[in-house]
């Protein structure tokens, strides 16, 4: 009898750990394997809030002329000093010629107030397309949470992260999809 139940326990444990592989496999593809939109021109690139390298990408992007306007979501927790030293200054002292700029901070501070602030800047400004901009693990699931709230044509742009960040990322963004997609669905 121990020993039917022991086996049973280890069945129990393999199967988790098979489902745990299974689900860390499908989310590496899911969230980190996806590729940037291509974009030429767009009304503006939002920088979403949480990594430190996704700021960059956005001015590399409105540098490049992809947008007259950079709109940047700022980041509550004051981690990201470069975010928070940059819309201090307004944008100034980063040779962007006539990009206007605006730091915003999105109302809850999460992806879903971030969609929301979007969906508020594109009615007033008429925009008809926007790049965002966040790590790449968090693309799929802040395309669809943008995607309820606005119809303007995205375009979705990673920020690479160091692979510490990645591995947490994958059953974080796991568990913050699950709600999105079941007891957070509005915009």
């Amino acid at each position: 009898m121990r020993t039917v139940v022991i086996m049973r326990v280890r069945g129990l444990i393999t199967l988790a750990l098979l489902a745990l592989v299974a689900a860390y496999a499908l989310g590496g593809a899911l969230f980190l394997a996806r590729d940037d939109d291509p974009v030429s021109k767009a009304d503006a690139v939002v920088v979403l809030a949480g990594g430190d390298s996704r700021l960059d990408v956005g001015l590399d992007l409105v540098r490049d002329g992809v947008a007259r306007v950079l709109v940047v979501s700022e980041d509550e927790s004051g981690r990201d000093e470069q975010r928070v030293a940059f819309c201090a200054r307004g944008g100034a002292g980063e040779a962007l010629g006539n990009v206007e700029v605006l730091c915003r901070k999105a109302s809850p501070y999460s992806t879903r107030g971030e969609a929301r602030l979007v969906a508020q800047l594109v009615e007033k400004r008429g925009w008809d397309s926007v790049v965002v901009v966040s790590s790449r693990y968090h693309l799929f699931r802040a395309e669809r949470l943008l995607g309820r709230c606005t119809d303007v044509k995205l375009a979705m742009r990673g920020a690479s992260e160091d692979w510490v960040r990645n591995v947490i990322a994958v059953p974080s963004e796991w568990v913050k999809l699950g709600l999105a997609e079941t007891t957070r669905r509005d915009c």
